[in-house]
């Protein structure tokens, strides 16, 4: 008798809305400066849509795959193989942003598939030597496999990199990894944080501008004139603040219920990477705290649904293929939203699903197929 397959049908068609209003809202987010960048307020939108339709094949042929055939060593490597050379020759290649891949019109951001490259690595990984997870050699494979990964995308996209040490971090916690490598890798990861923060300027900036603006803290020490001084360096020492309040100022003007959709002020020319990063606060804006709350409201629809199939999946592989996933889309959300809000220091990263960039949106929806493929296999 054939296998019941068991669709998580709230989970799929959560994700179809999310990606469907993010359509909706890089419209209205990015038309005022398509319009003046390229002479079309469609041309946005229409290469997200191509993005989408790309992510949406992808979803479904992941969906339909029994995600067990990728319990293999040569499936675990083949993603992380791909993405670190593509990572280092994308650094030398962009000199500028290091993190675009351009082939003709499309540009490629290989940080972004870093992500499901580590959930597929980690999944095998932890499931393999769950029993000997707390092995000196054998945590040194994975940290060090996780540790190459994280430098190299560190390079040019420190919130991605938050992202990926955060989902390992969760992935060898819940495999049962002993408090005293927790209480050893918190202290290498926030080394690692100092050191990579401390290595751009611009990073520098952000993180004074967040908790010391007017620097009053750093002038008390003699060497603060040297880190002023480095900090000019960057262009974004002007006013570190900008984009935050800008932020603020469209979430705030929504209110309760929003200006309506495409009537929102801030996206035209006054709110940075409105269609980007901060696209939480254009939502803010047009749709005010009943928007806002109902796109937090879909993502905790899809923790709920991620940690359901984490106990309902019927091998560890899968329950820590699930666990990668929802985490690395909850905590990627959780912390867009933190900064456009200003609870966390100003990082590039976008809102899954609903921020622009194709390599986000691919990413996020190969990843939500993988998810989707456990879902079958549970029933």
């Amino acid at each position: 008798m054939a296998q019941r397959v068991r669709t998580d049908w709230v989970l799929f068609w959560v994700v179809i809305v999310l990606v469907c209003f993010g359509l909706v809202m890089v419209y209205s987010a990015s038309s005022v400066v398509a319009q003046q960048k390229f002479g079309s307020s469609l041309y946005y939108i229409y290469r997200q849509l191509a993005w989408a339709v790309v992510g949406f094949v992808a979803m479904m042929a992941l969906k339909r795959l029994d995600y067990r055939r990728l319990n293999n060593q040569a499936c675990a490597f083949a993603g992380i193989m791909v993405v670190l050379p593509l990572l280092v020759l994308v650094y030398f290649l962009d000199g500028h942003a290091h993190r675009w891949l351009r082939l003709g019109p499309v540009g490629i951001q290989p940080s972004e598939f870093a992500k499901p490259a580590l959930i597929l690595f980690l999944a095998y990984f932890v499931t393999e030597r769950a029993k000997k997870i707390n092995n000196p050699r054998t945590l040194a494979g994975g940290l060090i496999t996780v540790g190459l990964l994280a430098v190299t995308v560190v390079a040019a996209d420190l919130g991605t990199a938050a992202v990926l040490v955060a989902s390992a971090a969760i992935a060898f916690y819940v495999a049962g990894l002993d408090k005293k490598y927790i209480r050893m890798a918190i202290l290498v990861g926030a080394l690692g944080v100092v050191a990579a923060v401390a290595v751009k300027p611009y990073r520098l900036v952000r993180i004074f501008g967040f908790f010391d603006p007017e620097y009053t803290t750093l002038d008390r020490f003699a060497w603060g004139a040297k880190v002023k001084a480095y900090m000019q360096q960057s262009s974004y020492n002007r006013d570190p603040g900008y984009h935050v309040r800008q932020s603020k100022i469209a979430v705030g003007s929504g209110g309760l219920t929003g200006l309506g959709l495409m009537q929102g002020k801030q996206k035209l020319l006054y709110l940075p990477e409105a269609h980007t990063d901060f696209i939480y606060a254009v939502v803010g804006e047009e749709l005010g705290l009943v928007g806002c709350a109902g796109l937090v409201a879909l993502f905790m629809v899809v923790l709920w649904r991620g940690l359901q199939l984490v106990r309902a999946a019927p091998d560890d592989f899968g329950r820590y293929l699930a666990l990668g996933v929802t985490s690395m889309v909850v905590v990627q959300a959780l912390m867009n939203m933190s900064v456009v809000l200003g609870m966390a220091p100003t990082k590039g990263i976008p809102l899954p699903m609903i921020s622009y960039g194709g390599s986000s949106l691919l990413s996020t929806m190969a990843s939500m197929g993988l998810l989707l493929s456990v879902s079958e296999q549970a029933g």
